[in-house]
């Protein structure tokens, strides 16, 4: 499928936490930017909460103190939202975007193209987000997962939805089975502080931005226990390391995990006191029990249910992934915190290699 032309005239994104927000503002300005007459469209739940978003051009809990494009347009009503978008971006926590869908089937427009923002494996399925899009909709419309396979997107890189919101310059990667789609989806989102690029790697795309949430927890642990920038570097660099195994392994490309969408994010969120997952890592790692941080935790950390899929998804190919497995194991309780170095610096001496 090729897509021209001047893009399309409705898109929709389906969650207004603090990426979804976030996108929809990006989306508003870049058609502002283009001169292009499109409805941009956000819906949530909450009538109450959506109405506040129509009053106010603001979302204080999710992204407080920036206002929001004057155009953008705010509903609860999922059929009303989607009546006509021809592009439907699913803003959606990884673990609750199968039921969600479901729900929204029914209103899709004929031949829409649906781009993924979620970074994270469906813990049940061990289902990449475009893999579950596809699948879920193939069930639940009438046409095939395969054909929808072909129009399901992904976006992913540094996305640290604070700091875009507020517009600081940020480049991202927009991934489709076909370069045409990615290029249409990504001329919507091409605003002036937000750069999209593009290929077809969705799988390297997507593994990128699920493994490095599973990284980000161990580098938070290394906060939460004192440990210096030195232990923080290595372990992004070997998570890098086993991040591209992965991919690799799954027919995902060498170049896309040193791009933006691999390294690019890793270093965001290993790096930044935004990040959720590193943020959770953190309370860990200060002797929080899991519980505990999920209670402290106002938005969603994917890495904390990610992390068992992916361990088992590298299993099944059999790929090493010792900073994931030790991740897991302080999630389940089989190991403490303050044996987390010690698994990782005594595995077996090997060389580094010029591969991953």
């Amino acid at each position: 499928m090729t897509r021209a032309g001047a893009g399309p005239e409705k898109i929709t994104v389906l969650g207004a936490g603090s990426w979804g927000t976030t996108f929809a503002k990006v989306l508003a300005d870049a058609a502002a930017e283009a001169g292009a007459r499109r409805t941009v469209c956000l819906w949530g739940r909450s009538p109450e909460s959506m109405a506040t978003l129509a009053r106010e051009h603001r979302n204080e809990r999710y992204v407080p103190g920036v206002d929001l494009p004057e155009g953008l347009e705010y509903s609860s009503n999922l059929a009303a939202a989607l009546d006509g978008a021809t592009l439907v971006v699913a803003a959606i926590p990884a673990q609750s975007l199968r039921a969600q869908l479901a729900v929204a089937a029914p209103h899709l427009a004929p031949g829409a193209v649906v781009l993924s923002l979620a970074k994270g494996l469906e813990s049940t399925t061990g289902l990449r987000m475009t893999e579950v899009v596809a699948q879920v909709l193939g069930e639940t419309t009438e046409e095939s997962e395969q054909e929808w396979a072909r129009r399901t997107c992904v976006l992913s890189g540094p996305n640290l939805a604070m700091e875009i919101a507020r517009e600081e310059p940020t480049a991202s990667v927009v991934a489709a089975p076909e370069h045409g789609t990615a290029a249409w989806v990504a001329r919507c989102c091409a605003a002036p502080y937000f750069r999209p690029y593009t290929n077809t790697d969705v799988v390297g795309t997507e593994i990128g931005g699920i493994v490095k949430n599973v990284i980000a927890l161990c580098v938070g642990i290394c906060d939460g226990r004192g440990y210096g920038d030195n232990s923080k570097a290595s372990v992004m660099t070997r998570g890098l390391a086993e991040t591209t195994r992965l991919a690799l392994a799954l027919g995902g490309e060498l170049t896309t995990l040193s791009g933006l969408s691999g390294m690019g994010d890793l270093v965001a969120t290993c790096s930044s006191s935004l990040s959720r997952n590193r943020t959770a890592g953190r309370l860990l790692g200060s002797g929080l029990t899991l519980g505990q941080v999920q209670d402290a935790m106002t938005q969603t950390a994917e890495g904390i249910t990610s992390a068992p899929a992916v361990l088992d998804l590298a299993r099944r190919h059999g790929v090493d992934m010792p900073i994931t497995d030790a991740v897991v194991s302080v999630l389940q309780g089989d190991a403490p915190v303050h044996e987390l170095a010690p698994r990782l610096l005594g595995r077996d001496l090997k060389s580094e290699g010029n591969t991953a």
